[in-house]
C-alpha cells in the first residue's frame, strides 16, 4: 500500500502528534499522503500532501482517519468513491467503528504494509425522499438515518410500510432507521436490538412511541421500507449518519433499502465484535 488518504477530525487540538506519526511514515515507508481541499492548509510544510480530488477517481490504497466514530462516518464518501477500506484510529471517546489509536499507529500501519490485515464489508442503507411522487433528496447512511420532529414539541404520525404492505402507525418522535452497524448506536439507545455488523438487514426504532406496544421491528435487507410522515405543524428533519442532510414536510414518504454500495474497514487484531461490546458498552459487566 502507498496512496493513503487522510482526514483528522476538525476540533482535535493535538495535532502536531498526528503530523509526527504522518512525517515518519512518509520517511519510513514513502507513502503518498492525500488529504481534503478544506483541510490542506493545516498541514506543515515538511508534510508532502496532494489534494484528494474524488472526482477524478484517485487510486487510494487506505484511508487513515484520525478521530472518533463520527469522523469515520464522514469519511464514509471517500470509501465510496474510492472502494478503498476505512482504517480508524481514536481519537474520540467510544471508539466503536475504530481499530487502532495513536499509541498502536505505528505497528498497525507496519501490519498494513506488511499486508496482515483482514477486510470487512459493512452494508449501507440508500434513503430517498419522495415529495408529491418525484424523487426529492437521496443519501447513503452507513449507520443510521433518522426522521425526527425538529422544532415542534408536538408527536408526529408515521406510518410504515413493507413492500407497500402497511405494517403500523406510530405517533412518535421520529424514527431510526439502521444498519447492523448502527445497530450499537442511535438505535440502541431507541431500544433496537444489537445486530452483528457482518448481518444484511434494517432496523426500524420509533422514537419514544406513545404506546408501549410499539417496538423495534427488523426486517431484510432485500425489502423496501416506506415512511410516511403526517401531522406536522413544522417542518421535521431528516438526518443522514447525525448530520441534518433535509427538512421533511407533510406527506412526504422516505424510503429505506439497501445500497448497492459497501464500505469496507481494516481489520487488524483479533478482537471479536462480542468482545468489543464488553469492553465498549460494558456489555454483560
Amino acid at each position: 500500500m502507498k496512496n493513503f488518504a487522510i482526514l483528522i477530525h476538525n476540533n482535535f487540538v493535538e495535532r502536531s502528534s498526528i503530523y509526527e506519526l504522518l512525517y515518519k511514515i512518509q520517511s519510513d515507508y514513502r507513502i503518498n499522503c492525500y488529504c481534503l481541499p478544506e483541510q490542506q492548509q493545516y498541514y506543515p510544510d515538511k508534510i508532502d500532501t496532494q489534494v484528494l480530488d474524488l472526482d477524478m477517481k484517485p487510486e487510494i490504497d487506505c484511508i487513515l482517519v484520525f478521530g472518533g466514530d463520527g469522523t469515520i462516518l464522514r469519511a464514509k464518501h471517500i470509501a465510496i468513491s474510492t472502494s478503498a477500506p476505512i482504517l480508524g484510529i481514536n481519537l474520540g471517546y467510544l471508539g466503536f467503528l475504530s481499530e487502532s489509536t495513536l499509541n498502536d499507529f505505528n505497528r498497525s500501519l507496519e501490519s498494513i504494509i506488511n499486508q496482515k490485515f483482514k477486510i470487512l464489508p459493512r452494508m449501507l442503507i440508500k434513503c430517498l425522499v419522495k415529495r408529491n411522487g418525484k424523487a426529492s433528496y437521496q443519501d447513503l447512511a452507513l449507520n443510521d438515518a433518522v426522521i425526527y420532529k425538529a422544532e415542534t414539541p408536538r408527536l408526529i404520525t408515521v406510518r410504515i410500510y413493507n413492500q407497500n404492505r402497511f405494517v403500523l402507525s406510530t405517533r412518535c418522535d421520529g424514527v431510526v432507521a439502521s444498519t447492523p452497524t448502527g445497530s450499537t448506536a442511535y438505535s440502541l439507545s431507541a431500544g433496537g436490538p444489537i445486530l452483528a455488523p457482518q448481518m444484511q438487514a434494517l432496523i426500524i426504532s420509533p422514537l419514544c412511541p406513545h404506546l408501549l406496544s410499539i417496538r423495534p421491528m427488523v426486517f431484510g435487507a432485500e425489502e423496501k421500507i416506506t415512511l410516511r410522515i403526517t401531522q406536522l405543524e413544522e417542518p421535521a428533519w431528516l438526518q443522514i449518519d447525525g448530520v441534518n442532510a433535509f427538512q421533511i414536510e407533510e406527506q412526504d414518504e422516505v424510503i429505506i433499502t439497501s445500497a448497492r454500495e459497501s464500505v469496507s474497514f481494516i481489520k487488524l487484531s483479533n478482537r471479536t465484535f462480542y468482545k468489543i461490546l464488553r469492553n465498549k458498552l460494558h456489555l454483560g459487566k
